[in-house]
């Protein structure tokens, strides 16, 4: 199949969510000589390991690609020229009817759903966003550890979080050159370094500071940007949160309902509300283990609590990838499905769909108990 939509392509480039886009292209172009890239590459297939995957809403008859029903996908795109997306690309579902043999003649991976790389496909489509620090954990489980270029926050985002990540830094600045020292050009410098993955020759005193010999301090600052990541994210996405669950309780829908609609619609609103408010909070106390351990650094200038944090920091991804991309679908997908001129459109069937997936991505706060939070960060805490 191809797909010819210049803009969607170029936009990819330009402005994509780095939760949205895994863009294997990009980091050719910029990794593809790196001695690291290519030892340790995600996709041994060529074509595939330049693809742009994408975490895709299923319009239309889209879903009739796929055996059984599904509102989300994960798409390949194959660029048709590499050096120009204005030529469009080719493009797969990942477990669409026949997807072995379309990847093979696509992509000239053989029809082996045993191999690597169908293994790290169905990894990619099995996690729920594409956050890069949550997909480098799902592939360390399953025994796969690609180059850590891969796992770059992309550039539309990392502009964006720029201002939040220079105001977080500012603490350590203060700490480092004096209150009366400080300045923004200082901090900036610092948070264009960290969010680069930097480890120049700037940067050793901190390494010192935290006591990390190189390869250590190389996983430090990814768990650190990591942090930062999740941190301006929830601060975007909360703004946003009392809105949707507004709508959420008032939203009605055309047309007859039954008395299982409306009970059902009933229990999914305050089943919706209470996961993602829960979500939320969840987030918020893990991320305040991380506010604490910076504090005692800043703060305390005792750096030991926050390289410890930072090294066993990669435990929590999973968590905090998986509830905020919950979050971030279900603000997305609202905001893109109730455009003012769109909100009478819906059916009770829409509706009653629409529902169910969103309890269906906050599924895991039904075996994750309030107290789910302190036992996934105690561990860090007691190692702090």
């Amino acid at each position: 199949m191809a797909d010819r939509t210049v803009r969607s392509l170029e936009h990819l480039e330009n402005s994509a969510s780095t939760a949205r886009v895994f863009n294997l292209r990009t980091v050719a172009r910029r990794k593809g000589q790196d001695p690291e890239y290519l030892e340790h590459p995600v996709f041994r297939n060529s074509a595939l390991n330049t693809s742009i995957i994408v975490k895709h809403r299923l319009r239309g008859n889209e879903g009739e690609h796929f055996s059984l029903p599904r509102r989300n996908a994960t798409k390949i795109l194959i660029p048709i020229q590499q050096n120009d997306l204005k030529l469009g690309a080719r493009y797969i579902f990942i477990g669409q009817r026949g997807f072995e043999e379309s990847l093979f003649h696509t992509c000239g991976v053989e029809p082996d759903p045993e191999s690597p790389d169908h293994k790290t496909l169905r990894i990619l489509d099995e996690t729920p966003s594409l956050d890069p620090f949550l997909l480098r954990e799902q592939l360390r489980r399953n025994g796969l550890e690609p180059a850590r270029c891969y796992f770059e926050i992309s550039p539309a985002d990392t502009q964006r979080m720029f201002n939040f990540a220079q105001g977080e830094i500012e603490a350590l600045v203060r700490m480092s050159v004096g209150e009366s020292e400080t300045n923004g050009a200082q901090s900036a410098k610092l948070a264009k370094k960290i969010l680069a993955n930097s480890a120049d020759a700037e940067l050793e005193p901190l390494r010192l500071t935290l006591q990390l010999d190189r390869q250590q301090y190389q996983e430090g600052i990814f768990c650190w940007k990591a942090f930062l990541y999740y941190k301006w994210q929830l601060a975007d996405l909360l703004p946003q949160v009392s809105t949707v669950l507004q709508q959420v309780e008032t939203i009605q829908a055309r047309g007859p309902q039954t008395d299982e609609d409306r009970e059902y619609l009933l229990s999914a609103r305050e089943n919706i509300r209470r996961a993602l408010v829960g979500s939320c909070r969840m987030v918020k106390d893990t991320l305040a283990v991380y506010d604490a351990a910076y504090h005692s650094l800043t703060a305390n200038a005792e750096p030991l609590e926050f390289r410890d944090f930072l090294l066993k920091a990669p435990s929590l991804f999973t968590d905090l990838g998986e509830r905020l991309g919950a979050v971030e679908h279900i603000i997305s997908f609202w905001r893109f499905r109730f455009r003012a001129e769109r909100t009478a459109s819906l059916t009770t069937e829409e509706l009653v769909d629409m529902f169910m997936d969103f309890e269906s991505s906050l599924d895991h706060d039904k075996t994750v108990s309030a107290g789910g939070v302190s036992r996934i960060v105690s561990p860090v805490i007691e190692a702090a």
